[in-house]
C-alpha cells in the first residue's frame, strides 16, 4: 500500500497556512497508526519557505517550483503537479489529505478526476481501522453533515482516496526534530483548459485573522445594520480580537463574506466567542461550536444559542456593547 501525501497550501505572502500544519499533524498521526510513510507536497511559484515550515510537522516535504502559479488559479496548477508526481512515483500515494479551504476543495475535485479516486469531504476527525464489515483497512473519517445535526463515520471502499480536512479540528503538533525538504524535478504539464487570473482582491484587516483570533466578537441579524458592526469592531479592537458574522448579516450586505462563520463560511476555534444578536441556528453553530467559552447576548430568551452558550445574557446589545467597551477602556486607562 502507498503512503499518505499532505498537500500544503501557500497564502498570498508565500507562507504555509495554519490549516496545512493541522492537516500535516493529523496525517502524521494517521500514518503512525497505520505504519505508513507520510510526506508533504508544496507546489508554488516560490515553495521553499512554505516547504521548510512544513518540515516542522513531517519528516519529508517535496517542494515543487511552479512559476505559472503566479498567474493561474492555484488549484489547477497544484492538481496537475501533484498528479504528475503521483504518476511518476515508484509507489503512488494511497491517500491524499487536503485542507478544506476554497482552493482546497477545487484542488480535491481536480485531483479526484486526475487520479481516478473518491473524496471524503469535511472531515472533523481521522482514525485508522483494520478491515471490518466488508471494508478494507484504512482511514475512518468522522464528518458532521446536515449542519452538524449528526456525526457520521465513513470509509473508502477501496484502498485509495482523498480526504478534505476542516479547519480547527486538530491542534498542530510539531515533530521533535525538523524533517527535510526534497526538490522535485519540474515536468512539462499539458493543461487542456487553461484559466488565467485577471484580478486579485485583497481584504485589509487591522486585527488578527479570524481563523487565528483568540477572541471573536460576532454579530447576527440582531445587530441591526452596518452601524451595529462598527460597535462590534470597536469592542474587538479593545479585546485584541476579530469580528465575525452570521450568514444573515453577510447576506444583508452589512459586512464582507470574508468574516462569515458557519456551514457556508469559516470554522473557528477561539478561546472566547462573544455572540451579539446571534440566534444560534445550527448552520452557524457548526462553525463556532468548538470555541472554548461562548458568551451570548440576545433580547430573545428563547434564542437557540442559549442552549449551548456558557453564559447567556438576555439584554439589549445596544446597551451592552457600549457599556462593555467603556468598562474595557476604563480598565486599560
Amino acid at each position: 500500500m502507498g503512503g499518505i501525501w499532505v498537500v500544503g497550501e501557500v497564502d498570498g505572502d508565500g507562507a504555509l497556512t495554519k490549516l496545512s500544519c493541522e492537516a500535516a499533524t493529523a496525517s502524521r498521526l494517521l500514518g503512525e497508526a497505520a505504519m505508513l510513510d507520510v510526506r508533504g507536497v508544496v507546489v508554488a511559484a516560490e515553495p521553499d519557505a512554505a516547504a521548510a515550515s512544513m518540515t516542522a510537522f513531517l519528516p519529508v516535504v517535496i517542494a515543487v517550483r511552479a512559476p505559472e502559479a503566479l498567474e493561474r488559479p492555484a488549484a489547477a496548477v497544484v492538481a496537475a503537479r501533484v498528479a504528475a508526481l503521483a504518476g511518476a512515483a515508484a509507489e503512488p500515494p494511497a491517500y491524499v489529505v487536503v485542507g478544506a479551504t476554497p482552493d482546497g476543495r477545487d484542488l480535491a475535485g481536480a485531483l479526484a478526476a486526475l487520479l481516478g479516486v473518491g473524496i471524503l469531504v469535511g472531515a472533523t476527525g481521522l482514525a485508522w481501522a483494520d478491515a471490518a464489515d466488508g471494508l478494507p483497512a484504512g482511514p475512518r473519517v468522522e464528518m458532521q453533515p446536515f449542519g452538524g445535526r449528526v456525526v457520521t463515520t465513513s470509509a473508502f471502499t477501496g484502498e485509495r482516496g482523498i480526504i478534505l480536512l476542516r479547519p480547527n479540528m486538530v491542534a498542530a503538533e510539531p515533530l521533535a526534530a525538523l524533517g527535510r525538504v526534497e526538490a522535485a524535478a519540474t515536468q512539462e504539464i499539458v493543461d487542456p483548459a487553461p484559466v488565467r487570473v485577471v484580478e486579485r482582491v485583497v481584504t485589509q484587516s487591522t486585527g488578527p485573522a479570524i481563523e487565528d483570533a483568540r477572541v471573536i466578537v460576532a454579530g447576527g441579524r440582531g445587530v441591526g445594520g452596518p452601524d451595529g458592526f462598527s460597535g462590534l469592531a470597536d469592542l474587538a479592537g479593545l479585546l485584541g480580537g476579530a469580528v465575525g458574522a452570521t450568514r444573515a448579516a453577510v447576506d444583508a450586505g452589512w459586512v464582507d463574506y470574508a468574516i462569515q462563520i458557519g456551514q457556508t463560511g469559516k470554522t473557528v476555534k477561539p478561546a472566547v466567542y462573544l455572540a451579539f444578536g446571534v440566534s444560534g441556528a445550527i448552520q452557524h453553530k457548526v462553525g463556532m461550536q468548538t470555541s472554548e467559552i461562548i458568551v451570548a447576548v440576545n433580547r430573545d430568551p428563547d434564542a437557540p444559542i442559549g442552549e449551548f452558550a456558557d453564559l447567556f445574557v438576555v439584554a439589549d446589545l445596544a446597551a451592552v456593547v457600549p457599556a462593555l467597551a467603556s468598562a474595557l477602556r476604563a480598565r486599560a486607562g
